[in-house]
């Protein structure tokens, strides 16, 4: 058994036994820079996205890449709400400004840094780009075709043939001055996020996205120039790119190369965490012990507890499309309103696009089972008595767990104060089987089950702002409590966030700036 099954039993029990360091306060003064930063590398301005609206498209093309981006990690305005978050009395202020993005991410810190190994035959000179959000354009870091160095990470198997790749990245300094210890598990579901966000866009045009979650990690890190114990290297994406021919390529040769710009880190104290760097070990990839595909079978959710079925209305059709829904995505921080109940069909289409969503890493079977349950507590949903429920996707119905209005037991658990969970419409729980996931494929499946769980979040926010609705997801709850609550403790069933969703209060003091 590795340090992976410490580190998630931490997680779990963190809300009654405190992970160290138990006194650490973040230094906001002294806080990171939300992106990297590299002095002397050329920055590229992105074109245009393509316009004119989704459509079937044979790969990727500069233009489609740039609206992934744009969408996904681009900073695309600058919002400013009334609400009920701790950073609410900053925001006015230039300096520490709320600027929105498609994706996701935990604390509003986005640590995951995005590398395109560029090969030959694409639009740009080969070479290391690195995307900078807030310009909205790659910064070149290496000149030379270094998509060979990248194959050899990835070992034969999937990426092989291609000819572009994106590489995810995660500085744990990023997160990890504001949470420490439990920085590893909120950037595992950073990255899942913003995958998601990524296979969402490019749906649209027909594009596939599968993420390649095993590699030897130390020379991607190599390449990157990045230190090894401060930067994890979390996934690469093989791109179908326009014009590549089908099937495997011979590409360039390795070249053993490595970027010499470094980050100019901003903080002028950097702390290490020792149990953020003993999980970072531990999860280290290798390309030789990558799974075979179904090795996840035996972590698969198990079949829905509860009762007899309480069927759901069909999920209607979205009333925007996924750019639409990334742009109008926000978590509602306390404006959530009682008042206005969620439809039966609101809640049926959030359940169902969560239960559908999957990693997609090379370590599944694409007909395999899902590893994410979902429970669901009703507070005021048209048509549906309050109560504790289990999700059936296969009978697209409720399983009642414990009857009765949750509202006092989720406000009961919830740490913090910048959501009233009682006004919410419903609060949805995913759950992983955790121990059976890091049994079938060792400690590196801690970062695909974070990846799957924050796929998820991901989807439920988009689906959310797509049918007109509130939503919020938070991790400051007492995860032990859900799990006695919902009939979990003797099951390897793990909690891992909640899921707000609901109506606002109408007529919301709102700023809101479009920038791109």
């Amino acid at each position: 058994m590795g340090y992976a099954h410490d580190y998630a039993s931490a997680i779990l029990y963190r809300g009654r036994v405190p992970m160290e360091p138990v006194d650490f306060v973040p230094d906001w003064a002294d806080r990171p820079r939300k992106a990297k930063y590299y002095p002397g590398a050329e920055t590229l301005p992105l074109p245009e996205p393509e316009s004119g609206g989704p459509r079937p498209a044979p790969g990727f093309t500069l233009p489609l890449l740039s609206g992934m981006l744009q969408e996904s990690y681009g900073l695309t305005g600058r919002r400013l709400g009334v609400q009920a978050n701790t950073d609410l009395a900053a925001l006015p202020h230039y300096t520490q400004a709320n600027w929105s993005r498609g994706t996701a991410s935990g604390g509003g810190l986005y640590p995951v840094g995005v590398y395109w190994a560029a090969g030959a035959g694409g639009p740009l000179t080969p070479g290391l780009y690195h995307y900078a959000p807030h310009q909205h354009g790659l910064r070149r870091l290496l000149a030379g075709d270094v998509t060979g160095d990248v194959r050899r990470a990835l070992g034969p198997g999937p990426g092989e043939g291609a000819s572009q790749y994106l590489v995810l990245s995660v500085k744990y300094w990023q997160n990890s001055f504001k949470y420490n210890s439990f920085s590893f598990h909120a950037v595992s579901m950073d990255v899942g996020a913003l995958v998601q966000t990524w296979r969402l866009w490019a749906r649209a045009y027909g594009l596939r996205i599968a993420p390649v979650l095993w590699f030897d990690e130390e020379r991607l890190a190599g390449l990157l120039g990045v230190a090894p114990e401060e930067e994890g290297v979390f996934a690469v994406l093989p791109l179908e790119w326009e014009g590549d021919a089908a099937g495997p390529a011979a590409g360039a040769p390795p070249t053993g190369a490595g970027v010499r710009h470094r980050d100019a880190e901003r903080s002028r104290t950097v702390l290490a965490f020792e149990t953020l760097e003993r999980i970072h070990g531990a999860t280290l990839g290798r390309a030789g012990d990558r799974p075979a595909p179904g090795a996840l079978d035996a972590a698969a959710a198990y079949p829905p507890r509860g009762g007899e079925p309480v069927p759901l209305p069909a999920p209607p059709a979205p009333p925007m499309g996924e750019t639409a829904a990334l742009r109008a995505r926000r978590s509602s921080f306390g404006r959530f309103d009682a008042g206005r109940a969620v439809t039966a069909e609101q809640l049926a289409a959030a359940l169902a696009q969560c239960a559908a969503t999957r990693p997609g890493s090379e370590a599944e079977r694409s007909d395999g089972p899902p590893l994410t349950s979902l429970y669901v507590f009703v507070n005021h949903v048209e048509g549906i008595e309050p109560g504790s429920y289990a999700y059936d996707p296969a009978e697209h119905a409720l399983r009642l767990v414990v009857p009765g209005p949750p509202g006092p037991f989720l406000q009961a658990n919830y740490f913090l104060s910048n959501y009233n969970l009682e006004q919410a419409g419903a609060v949805l729980v995913p759950t992983v089987r955790t121990s059976a996931v890091l049994d079938a494929v060792g400690d590196r499946g801690y970062r695909l089950m974070g990846a799957a769980v924050g796929a998820v979040a991901q989807t439920f926010y988009t689906t959310a702002a797509a049918h007109g609705l509130g939503a919020g997801v938070a991790l400051g709850f007492d995860n032990v409590s859900y799990a006695e609550r919902l009939g979990l403790a003797d099951t390897d069933e793990a909690p891992l966030l909640i899921m707000l969703l609901g109506h606002e209060r109408p007529r919301p003091a709102d700023f809101r700036h479009e920038i791109a």
